[in-house]
């Protein structure tokens, strides 16, 4: 009798058994199966999945005949609006990288990523016009720049010599598209906020972006047809691989340019929406809003929460009004969260501010995942599940990222003993759940968006009567966390808290700007090193 070791079958794969893995194909299944279904809601506007694949398509055509080549860069500088949410499927169908740009940031932030990113086509959202004008005035070389003119919003400075919409006019619904070659080829390219300087590109590939589509649906538990409001921005990790997910859900995107509490609960009333993500700042605003303003709300509402640890009382707040709060955790470099605070039936029967101090826990990791430890950074051995020994957390899968751009040292560094270093400090419970204590790379996290505190240290050494200056977190109830800053003045120097401010106002992005000023002498180690511990200490104090 004759043995087979089925290794040794020849049964390799061929187009029958194998397709590169890209959420390009949640789009074509979903205006298939459901084209006359509403994808897309934009004030009073509606588009069908057919619609919605009609118009990708005729951007992958449009950028294909403007010659844009495979692994090349098409930027976006946009509000959560179709076009946005449309970059997701048209560029990556070219073969293009999509790069969606954090529209809150500086000319100075904007010009180093177009350059890095070597961008060649620039979408512009007219409200951020102004902001992208300078940008494209400090690059040496320029990309083609296309205008978005939003019907619904008429300020700011259109762009280019081209708009959005008369692109998509003039290209084809014959093209060509295809699938990657390779699902690891990459699909899109985000940016850190830069912890030690200039930010690192995050390279996401078509494989990643697929995994993480489908991962949101099995993690949230959100079945067919969910609806979507975008408080989360599109830049922040693709918004968390969100427009994939409701392609193969095939919900539908509700736009919302500017994120607030009227803007929300109108939406959620008027388009029955079912689920939203946003940063603990965003729950906090929607708890606090007028009771008038939340009346009317009939429908299961399901809110997904990461940045800085939400408060226990925020959660509880949200469930009160009737939300479903899922708590999740990870990085740009994880494409968005990959860790989430997985609900057990047997807390059920636990009390309102129990079951939120249990939603505070960061948690175990999501499906698609594939291992997470807290560990010692040093010969990364786990560390105790005990609830109280601190070690760094690690995680490894296939929803981490391809690399950081043009950056290898950092990639290596980052990937170093088989794992993804995070640089997030956290305790390990004894059930599994992982709760973070502390951050290792002193990011602030305000309002959902990360600031460097060296980056903003940077700013105030500028200052002429500055001679020393560190940066901490300050924990905030409206925005989790905001800049503290401690400042030693030059002998003589009499400046006073509101020049500081009003210095780094015009000299940093809005949101970084420090929210309290510390004058007097900085702590410091017997190496000359500031003691920023203490200062954290002061800063809470």
């Amino acid at each position: 009798m004759q043995h087979y070791n089925i290794y040794e079958m020849g049964l390799d794969a061929n187009p029958a058994n194998y397709t590169p893995l890209s959420p390009i194909s949640y789009l074509q299944r979903a205006a298939f199966v459901y084209p006359d279904r509403v994808a897309q809601v934009h004030q009073d506007t509606r588009y069908t999945w057919a619609e919605t694949y009609e118009r990708c398509v005729r951007l992958g055509s449009a950028l294909n005949a403007m010659g844009i080549q495979k692994g090349e860069t098409v930027s976006f500088l946009c509000a959560n609006i179709p076009p946005m949410f449309e970059a997701h499927f048209g560029v990556p169908m070219s073969g293009a990288v999509l790069n969606a740009i954090n529209t809150r940031l500086d000319a100075e932030a904007i010009a180093f990523i177009l350059q890095h990113a070597e961008t060649k086509v620039l979408f512009v959202d007219r409200e951020f016009g102004p902001v992208a004008k300078k940008a494209l005035a400090m690059l040496p070389v320029k990309p083609t720049v296309i205008g978005i003119d939003d019907p619904y919003f008429q300020e700011g400075d259109l762009l280019g010599q081209q708009t959005y919409e008369g692109l998509l006019a003039e290209s084809t619904t014959e093209f060509d598209w295809q699938l990657p070659e390779n699902e690891w080829d990459a699909i899109t390219l985000n940016y850190t906020s830069g912890t030690t300087g200039n930010p690192k590109g995050v390279v996401y590939h078509h494989r990643g972006a697929y995994l993480n589509a489908s991962n949101n649906i099995v993690s949230w538990d959100m079945g067919k047809h969910p609806v979507y409001l975008w408080i989360l921005p599109l830049f922040h990790c693709n918004g968390w691989c969100f427009p994939w997910t409701i392609a193969a859900a095939a919900g539908v995107s509700v736009s919302l340019r500017h994120v607030r509490a009227d803007a929300i609960y109108s939406a959620i009333k008027n388009e029955k929406v079912s689920h939203f993500c946003g940063a603990p700042i965003v729950l906090n605003m929607l708890n606090n809003a007028p009771a008038e303003m939340k009346d009317g709300i009939e429908h299961q509402v399901n809110a997904m929460v990461a940045g800085a640890a939400p408060p226990a009382a925020v959660i509880e707040g949200m469930e009160r009004m009737g939300f479903s709060v899922t708590h999740v955790y990870g990085l740009t470099e994880t494409y968005g969260p990959c860790i989430l605070c997985e609900w057990k039936e047997e807390w059920d029967g636990k009390g309102v501010s129990e079951k939120a101090a249990l939603k505070a826990r960061q948690g175990v990791k999501s499906v698609m995942q594939e291992d997470l430890m807290v560990a010692s950074p040093d010969d990364m051995q786990p560390v105790a599940r005990d609830g109280e020994t601190i070690g760094e957390i690690f995680i490894r899968g296939n929803i981490v990222m391809k690399g950081y751009l043009k950056n290898p040292r950092a990639s290596e560094e980052s990937f170093s003993g088989d794992w993804f270093h995070t640089g997030d400090l956290a305790v390990w419970h004894e059930d599994g759940y992982i709760e973070i204590k502390d951050r290792s790379k002193d990011i602030i996290i305000s309002g959902g968006e990360n600031i460097s505190s060296i980056e903003v240290e940077d700013v105030l050494y500028r200052h002429p009567d500055v001679e020393e200056a560190a940066v901490v977190a300050r924990p905030d109830d409206k925005w989790g966390e905001t800049p503290c800053a401690f400042i030693k003045l030059k002998e003589g120097a009499n400046t006073l808290e509101e020049e500081i401010i009003e210095f780094c106002r015009n000299n940093m992005a809005g949101f970084k700007i420090p929210r309290h000023i510390i004058f007097g002498e900085l702590p410091k180690t017997s190496t000359g090193k500031i003691q920023k511990f203490v200062l954290r200490q002061q800063a809470k104090n």
